[in-house]
């Protein structure tokens, strides 16, 4: 999704009048939230158990299963406001690569691993640092090619890391590579490095690579890239690819690979699209469309359940996003949570959240692997918050719902040659965390006649609430493509069983045409809207956020939101709006509107939740019990990356990645910023 920026979005020195007008309990009746901003002390109990508090990071979820839960308590809420900032490294980044400034977005989270900490930029140089003073170990510079136009921007999430297990009688003698870094490119290499030296691992395919080939010809560098970390599992590491939306049908293949961590070689291979006629979920692809339909890529993280030897993978639309004429179906296993066993790459259970998808509701997040109390007995559990603001909670073991799921009815009536899906999956338990309806009168504008601008667009556009099809006459995606939730993902409190997520709040307008015969450019932006092909079907697409005449979101604020959700029940414990305009309003403005975010949440043992995301400059830290703001420390560029924690040397380090995301906007830069307590 092609997001515009938000200094557009967001300008307006009249927002003052709004927040003047409304007041914020107004606001978040327009949302129709405001009822559940309460407290539930019950969900706010501390639970027994085995929780793995430990006081590192080893991974980029805080551990494999994506819990982003640290047991570091030095930092509490008692003392936060006394953060201050510890060190500041510069990455360099941008050096010899400014024609590619544009397209970059810094989103890392660093790993701490055998006393360095380590972390990829914008254009995968990964780095190592002292964790104590930010000062560089040592680097390395995959030389990837800045001169195309990759299909999720220059940017990288995060590294993983593989420790050799000394008591395996096959490993080597040589201490080099014993302990290695894994990062994959935008040019779709897998890299092992030393962890110790940042050198190539020269027993890894060829000096220290393998090379992911697409099954087809690219039509351009970068249409098939890396951007996630990969998964480790035992001796396996496994990579999904991120391959750009909405061009053609016949695209490539979205195939999660698994490799040998010491040779490179490959151990197996999963194609989310059925390729296999004995494959029981070939039957939800009408025909032979799974032979000609490509992506369900794994864009994101998976997590992994090292007792179980299961991978689970969040897995993406098929193409092309708006239309699905050319393959009729549920088309399982794409826009699923599908969980495989670590060791042959086959299938044990899948779990669809879209059915059919025609809106661009990938799973976007990192499957989380939680425990969860209930009636004093722990249930091994798989959440999974979507770009539709639904979070669906699963067993482990069987896929099957842990918190109620039920099929509704949703609207029908799609194009000429959409075969819609008849029902989509809704969990009951848990309402949506942001609203999927505007009613034309509650149009958002600072003015009478902005207001009006925005209540003619709405009803001018289908809405039948959420699942509405793309249309002719335009369709309004509420949310839109962006989220709901993304890619930053959840992060878990286990001694509360609470779930903490940020979610945008927006609304986007989806328009197919017939197809003409005039080409456009690839990617093209008109009027502010992106333009998409979608060849090999009958249509074309342009879609954009919906905005006012004054460049605001024509929906309701707060336009970002941050909640807690207790998974033994699915009840909201609370929510709270996320960020305000000072960085986005002339003057500096400061309103608590919220806004558009990316980039997730940690959670403390202290009671502490750390974010940035929000798309002022700053990270936040919030009471894990309200979620009420009790300190923000200021970031010299937009900190849309998840942060991390950790202990060293007696002291606890807040860390985040603060270098911006030019589609969204925010100031660029290339710092990596540590906060701690005082010394003295």
């Amino acid at each position: 999704m092609k997001i515009r920026p938000v200094k557009v979005i967001l300008l307006v020195a009249g927002l003052f009048l709004a927040v003047s007008l409304l007041g914020g309990s107004v606001i978040w009746s327009m949302l129709g939230l405001a009822d559940d901003l309460t407290i539930d002390g019950q969900a706010n109990v501390v639970r027994p158990g085995k929780h793995a508090m430990g006081a590192g990071w080893p991974a980029y979820g805080g551990n494999k299963k994506g819990t982003r839960f640290s047991g570091a308590k030095q930092i509490t809420p008692e003392n936060v406001r006394d953060l201050e900032v510890a060190w500041v490294h510069k990455t360099g980044a941008f050096g010899g690569r400014e024609n590619a400034a544009g397209r970059a977005a810094f989103q890392a989270t660093p790993i701490l691993v055998d006393d360095k900490l380590i972390f990829c930029t914008q254009f995968q140089d990964v780095i190592a640092l002292n964790p104590a003073t930010g000062d560089e170990i040592w680097r390395f510079d995959p030389k990837i090619p800045t001169d195309g136009r990759p299909a999720n921007q220059f940017t990288c999430r995060g590294v993983s890391h593989w420790q050799e297990d000394r008591q395996d009688e096959t490993a080597g003698t040589a201490p080099a590579c014993t302990s290695r870094v894994f990062v994959g490119t935008v040019d779709s290499r897998l890299i092992a490095l030393d962890t110790s030296t940042g050198l190539p691992c020269p027993g890894f395919g060829a000096n220290g690579q393998v090379k992911i080939e697409a099954d087809i010809a690219l039509r351009w560098p970068g249409e098939f890239q890396i951007t996630s970390a990969p998964a480790i599992v035992g001796d396996t590491v496994v990579t999904g690819t991120a391959i750009g939306d909405n061009l053609r049908t016949r695209a490539p293949l979205g195939t999660v690979y698994a490799f040998d961590v010491r040779t490179g070689e490959p151990k197996w291979s999963f194609d989310p699209i059925p390729r296999d006629p004995a494959d029981p979920a070939r039957t939800s692809w009408a025909g032979a469309s799974a032979d000609t339909t490509g992506h369900a890529n794994v864009w994101s993280t998976m997590s992994v359940d090292e007792e179980r030897q299961m991978v689970f993978l969040p897995t993406s639309s098929p193409s092309p996003d708006y239309y699905g004429g050319n393959r009729v179906g549920d088309n399982r296993y794409a826009n699923s949570v599908v969980a495989l066993d670590a060791h042959t790459g086959t299938v044990k259970w899948h779990f669809q959240t879209v059915h059919h998808d025609v809106w661009d509701y990938d799973v976007p997040a990192q499957p989380g692997l939680y425990e969860v109390w209930r009636g004093g007995v722990a249930h091994d559990v798989v959440a999974q918050v979507t770009k539709t603001g639904l979070v669906f909670v699963l067993d482990r073991d069987t896929g099957e719902p842990f918190l109620p799921i039920e099929e509704r009815a949703v609207p029908q009536g799609g194009v000429a040659g959409e075969v819609l899906s008849p029902t989509q999956p809704f969990p009951t338990a848990t309402p949506p965390i942001v609203p999927n309806r505007a009613d034309p009168d509650d149009a958002f504008g600072i003015t009478l006649w902005d207001k009006m601008a925005c209540s003619n667009q709405i009803a001018s556009l289908r809405q039948e609430g959420l699942y509405t099809p793309p249309s002719l006459e335009g369709t309004f995606a509420y949310p839109f493509s962006g989220g709901g939730a993304n890619w930053g993902s959840a992060a878990f409190d286990p001694t509360r069983n609470l779930l903490v997520i940020n979610m945008s709040n927006m609304g986007s307008f989806i328009k197919l045409y017939e197809r003409s015969q005039a080409a456009q450019p690839l990617d093209a932006i008109e009027d502010g809207a992106e333009f998409a092909p979608m060849e090999g079907g009958p249509y074309e697409m342009r879609r954009a956020e919906l905005l006012s005449p004054l460049g605001l979101p024509c929906t309701a604020p707060p336009w970002g939101v941050i909640a807690g959700i207790n998974l033994d029940t699915g009840e909201i414990v609370w929510r709270q709006t996320l960020g305000t305009t000072e960085d986005l309003a002339p003057g500096g403005l400061v309103l608590e509107l919220g806004t558009p975010n990316f980039g997730g949440p940690i959670v403390t043992a202290s009671g502490l939740i750390f974010i940035g995301a929000a798309m002022d400059d700053y990270l936040r830290a919030l009471d894990v019990a309200t979620g009420r703001e009790l300190w923000k420390g200021r970031l010299p560029a937009g900190g849309q990356a998840t942060p991390m924690t950790y202990e060293y040397d007696g002291r606890q380090y807040v860390v985040i990645a603060a270098g911006g995301h030019s589609r969204v906007g925010t100031r660029r830069g290339d710092n990596v910023v540590a906060f701690a307590l005082p010394t003295d």
